[in-house]
């Protein structure tokens, strides 16, 4: 009997062992969903898709296990799934309620895929997850607040959809949230005050809801927030009095509400670069203690009831580049502190009350980019040092009490797109040398006491788009030299004293929209070209005839908005007369149509010059027979008169196709569909010095097009991997990991390197960013548009400005020596590295990426700057702190203290790891121990700082060249 028990003890024992680490693995959720169970899961997820079929071809529900279907990342132990991003593929449909049985999961990015409906409130089961990015979607409805059950989530991004209803407030209990960004949606009522108490969040943006109630003290027991942004919402009441102590905030923007009372005067104890009060109806003065914040970068106190006089402590920020005031009550005179502030490039001050003169010691702000001081009570003159202001693009100022003469120093100030100095007393001549400014777009001087003649020199302008010179004493004629400017749109010169005829050249201005040479002394024949203007544009010139009717003498008492009517002598008209004005009727209607068809063909080359532009054929050369197209028919047919399915991308100078050539080669064809900056002919010899310029890093010229007639076109190697944008921010949805990142980004340096090193001349590529590098088929990097940057603007408007480079990447010095060099490159070349580290745009939500990594490296760590996904495929953490510290000294401030592109290379060169043999996947005896073949992103949830610890004393050489950041701590 007994050996029946023990044999039976024997036979059940394994078994009762195995239940009991069933019931064990199945509580933890270590095996709670099996392989086919995921994807049945998917399955069921791809099928709420509107375009899942298409977008998800790969997701098969025959296959054993989803870890190499598109988006799917897999854990390298278990094999389940950890992270889905099938981010920007346009999706559409909803999320499937079956998201919650996905409970393995720990990242979610269905962004920018224009799903509707709810957010599923059983996606509050996957409590394992620590990133979900549902945004720029449609989705509607509330925030379901049980996702407050996520307790591991770190990262919630539910921007821009239709949201509403209120916070949830049991969002207080994430204990681990740092980034909440519920932007652009209808959420309604009070921010939770229980979400003031949470001791992780770093990033908080809540900008243009329809949030309600006001903000308490309560806001500052985030202890760790840096980014606090409610802008644009409904919020109320007075600023917390104790705001003083949010001694964590970096940035804090509370713009665009409904705000009352005075500025707290402690809001002076807070350390932050940005604080925006905007648009409020904030009353009082502007308290002395904004003068001790020496951290502010951007200060805007504009559009409130402010009122009092300008503290003159505010001299101290010279930190601050934007400064806002416009739109209060302000009194008294511009502090002449405001010299002290050599780094700014934003001075705004216009609809005040400030009276005195304008301080000489603002010409000691050479970094000044726009300067706005209209609608005051200024007087006094413009000071003569303002020449100094070398890199101002904008300068009002209108509506004052200015007056003496104009200074002709202003034509040091070439940089400039706008003057406004109208509604002042400005007297005597426009200085000559106003020709030189020869950027400027919209030159305003109207209702002055200006007078003599209008100068010549004018006609320089070539960019200018509106005239307004009206309301003086302007005498003699119109220069006919006027009619140079193809670009013109608007020329306004009625109430002076100008004679004799309207110059026939001005019918030259087929852009010009609005004319008006309204009461003056003008006389002969109006232009048949200018017959499509209304009367009004010529009333008050007695002698002045209309050709089409040899009348003269237009009555000054006629309407502005009428045309003179001819009275009839009969009351009725005769025969003859009815079919004059018939067949005059179909003769102006057929000029009418010439014209507005002429007018609605694109502009491709530049209006400065007739002799500038190619005229006939086109001209057609092609550096490498094989790799483009041999005529422009050819190219023509190849891409259906270019047609659209054949576009594959756009920017602000230009559109791009992909062709493929008979031999089977694909080439891009880059279509111009802007201005030049100079000669044409200058443009084509700079083409073909480039068309001989290769490198393995570098997009080849293949040839060019150019023609005023039919367009201009670039012909260049086709990459079949799109650009590096596209990868880091945009539809590409395979991450790249570290190795290929750093493949990359030495690719590029070695590119750039050869255009600063190798060719002669120098080529400074002028506008370095992820969209200029290109990826091929092998994931190699090669610089786009190289050279052509300085030659090709973007289009002018009455309201734009060009500036050489991208907003983001481009090198600060060029604010005040408007020159960029190779060191710009270098520093635009620091910004693309730090967007391949930290997975950020050079400019997101009005923050900028090299601002962001130095606040966020302001504890020597380097976690919270490096994206996860590249931390997770790092084998060398020493490369990757190197490559930081070398971004961070690309983009110093000082360009002498930036390396060479050269030098950047080699260190990059150095950094690559060794290569050695790829593993094979269809070997059964599994990967090399030390190559992973699932990433295994967030299985140890590991947050510990990645200290920036010194390097070894056995660093190269070359790593001494770059001691100051290379080889020691972050500063």
């Amino acid at each position: 009997m007994a050996g029946s028990w023990q044999w039976a003890v024997l036979v059940l024992l394994p078994w009762l062992l195995m239940a009991v680490l069933i019931t064990s693995w199945s509580s933890s959720g270590a095996f709670a969903i099996s392989l086919p169970d995921e994807v049945r899961i998917l399955m069921n997820l791809k099928a709420a898709f509107v375009n899942g079929e298409v977008e998800l071809h790969d997701w098969e529900e025959a296959s054993q296990s989803p870890c190499g279907w598109t988006g799917v990342t897999c854990n390298n132990v278990t094999f389940e799934v950890v992270a889905l991003n099938i981010s920007n593929l346009d999706l559409g449909g909803e999320i499937s309620p079956m998201i919650g049985l996905m409970t393995s999961i720990q990242v979610l990015d269905l962004s920018g895929n224009n799903i509707s409906g709810q957010i599923p409130v059983e996606m509050c089961n996957c409590t394992n997850m620590i990133h979900l990015d549902l945004s720029a979607n449609n989705l509607n409805g509330e925030i379901p607040y049980l996702l407050s059950q996520l307790q591991y989530l770190e990262y919630l991004n539910l921007r821009t959809n239709h949201l509403s209803g209120p916070i949830p407030p049991s969002f207080a209990g994430l204990s681990n949230l740092r980034h909440l960004d519920m932007q652009y949606n209808n959420l309604s009522g009070p921010i939770p005050p229980l979400l003031y108490w949470s001791e992780t969040l770093q990033y908080l943006m809540l900008k243009s809801n329809q949030l309600t109630g006001g903000l308490s003290d309560e806001m500052c027991k985030l202890t760790q927030l840096a980014y606090f942004n409610v802008r644009e919402n409904k919020l109320s009441g007075p600023l917390p009095a104790g705001i003083g102590n949010c001694t964590s905030f970096q940035i804090l923007d509370l713009s665009y509400n409904n705000f009352t009372g005075e500025i707290p005067y402690n809001i002076g104890y807070l350390q932050v670069s940005t604080l925006s009060l905007e648009s409020n109806m904030l009353t009082g003065g502007i308290p002395d203690v904004l003068g001790l914040m020496q951290a502010l970068v951007i200060l805007d106190l504009s559009n409130n009831f402010l009122q009092g006089e300008i503290p003159p402590i505010l001299g101290n920020l010279t930190s601050l580049t934007k400064l806002y005031l416009y739109n209060n009550n302000i009194t008294g005179s511009i502090p002449t502190e405001f010299g002290n502030m050599s780094r700014l490039n934003y001075l705004e001050l216009s609809g005040n009350s400030l009276t005195g003169e304008i301080p000489s010691e603002i010409s000691y702000l050479t970094g000044l980019f726009e300067l706005d001081l209209s609608d005051n009570q200024l007087s006094g003159s413009i000071p003569e040092n303002i020449s100094s202001l070398v890199a101002l693009n904008l300068l009002n100022l209108n509506n004052n009490q200015l007056n003496g003469s104009i200074p002709a120093g202003l034509q040091q100030l070439t940089n400039l797109t706008l003057m406004n100095l109208s509604s002042n007393n400005f007297t005597g001549s426009v200085p000559e040398e106003i020709g030189m400014i020869v950027n400027l777009d919209i030159l305003n001087l109207s209702s002055n006491c200006l007078s003599g003649q209008l100068p010549s020199s004018i006609s320089n302008l070539e960019h200018l788009l509106d005239i307004d010179l009206s309301n003086n004493k302007f005498n003699g004629s119109i220069p006919s030299a006027l009619g140079n400017l193809k670009s013109l749109g608007s020329l306004d010169l009625s109430r002076n004293h100008l004679q004799g005829p309207i110059p026939i050249e001005l019918g030259q201005l087929v852009e010009l929209t609005y004319l008006n040479l309204s009461f003056n002394h003008l006389s002969g024949a109006i232009p048949r070209n200018f017959e499509r203007f209304p009367s009004s544009s010529f009333i008050g010139n007695p002698l002045l005839c209309q050709n089409i009717s040899s009348s003269c003498g237009l009555d000054p008492q006629q309407p502005r908005e009428m045309a003179p009517q001819r009275p009839s002598k009969t009351g009725s008209l005769g025969t003859s007369a009815t079919w004059g004005i018939t067949i005059s009727a179909l003769c102006l209607l057929a000029l009418l149509t010439i014209v507005a068809i002429r007018y609605a063909q694109p502009h491709v080359l530049s209006k400065a010059s007739n002799k500038t532009a190619h005229q006939g054929p086109p001209s057609f050369v092609i550096f490498h027979l094989g790799m483009a197209p041999q005529s422009y028919d050819e190219m023509m047919r190849l891409t259906e008169n270019l047609s659209e399915k054949y576009v594959i991308g756009r920017g602000g100078s230009s559109k791009v196709y992909r062709c493929c050539l008979k031999n089977g080669h694909p080439i891009a064809i880059k279509k111009l569909y802007n201005q030049f900056s100079q000669n044409v002919h200058e443009f084509e010899t700079e083409l073909k010095t480039l068309g001989n310029i290769k490198h393995r890093n570098l997009v080849t010229l293949r040839g060019y097009s150019m023609s005023s007639g039919v367009g201009n076109f670039l012909f260049y190697d086709f990459m079949e991997n799109g650009s590096l944008y596209d990868h880091l921010h945009g539809h590409v949805k395979n991450k790249l990991d570290w190795n290929t990142r750093l493949k990359i980004a030495s690719g590029a340096a070695q590119g750039l390197a050869y255009l600063h090193k190798d060719c002669k001349p120098q080529v400074v590529h002028r506008d370095i960013k992820s969209c200029n590098i290109l990826l091929d088929a092998d994931m190699e990097a090669h610089v786009a548009d190289f050279g052509i940057a300085k030659n090709i603007q973007p289009a002018r408007t009455h309201t734009s400005t060009h500036v050489l480079g991208t907003i983001g990447y481009i090198d600060p010095e060029y604010a005040q020596t408007s020159r960029l060099n190779d060191k710009s490159d270098v520093y635009s070349f620091g910004i693309v590295l730090l967007e391949l580290l930290a997975n950020k745009k050079a400019v997101d939500d009005e923050v900028n990426l090299l601002d962001w990594v130095m606040s966020q490296l302001e504890g020597k760590t380097m976690q919270d700057v490096i994206d996860p996904h590249v931390r997770a495929t790092c084998q060398d953490m020493d490369a990757l702190e190197k490559t930081l510290k070398l971004a961070l000294l690309c983009s110093k401030l000082n360009p002498s203290h930036r390396p060479s592109m050269y030098d950047v290379s080699q260190v990059l060169l150095s950094l690559l790891p060794v290569p050695s043999d790829e593993f094979d996947p269809t070997s059964k005896t599994g990967p090399p121990a030390n190559q992973r073949r699932y990433v295994d992103m967030y299985s140890a949830k590991q947050t510990e700082a990645l200290s920036l610890s010194n390097s070894s004393s056995g660093d190269t050489l070359l790593y001494n060249q770059f001691k100051e950041v290379i080889s020691r701590k972050l500063t």
